[in-house]
């Protein structure tokens, strides 16, 4: 392998793991908020998404960060806060799951 090449995986790989490390730690934030209003959230798939379940039966809510790190969305994308305000996140989660 050309020796530039790989220096180039390596710098892609440390990015790679860099974002994931910061999107667990927003998922992280949002579980801890979410704690605070009487919602359980279960981090999944390596830290990469947040599974919270309602007390009522029906579906979980499988919760990700996208759109370039600045947002938390669910609902296949159709719902979505901005992570800066992770309190109004978890407001609107809890209200989206009847809480």
């Amino acid at each position: 392998m050309n020796p530039n090449m790989a220096v180039r995986l390596t710098d892609m790989a440390m990015t790679t793991r860099e974002e994931r490390a910061a999107e667990a730690s927003k998922l992280i934030r949002l579980r801890d908020t979410l704690r605070r209003l009487d919602v359980e959230g279960e981090l999944r798939d390596e830290n990469t998404a947040l599974l919270i379940r309602r007390r009522e039966p029906g579906m979980p809510v499988w919760v990700f960060v996208g759109y370039g790190g600045e947002y938390y969305s669910w609902q296949a994308a159709e719902k979505r806060h901005p992570v800066a305000d992770v309190e109004g996140a978890a407001k609107a989660l809890a209200a989206y799951i009847g809480r």
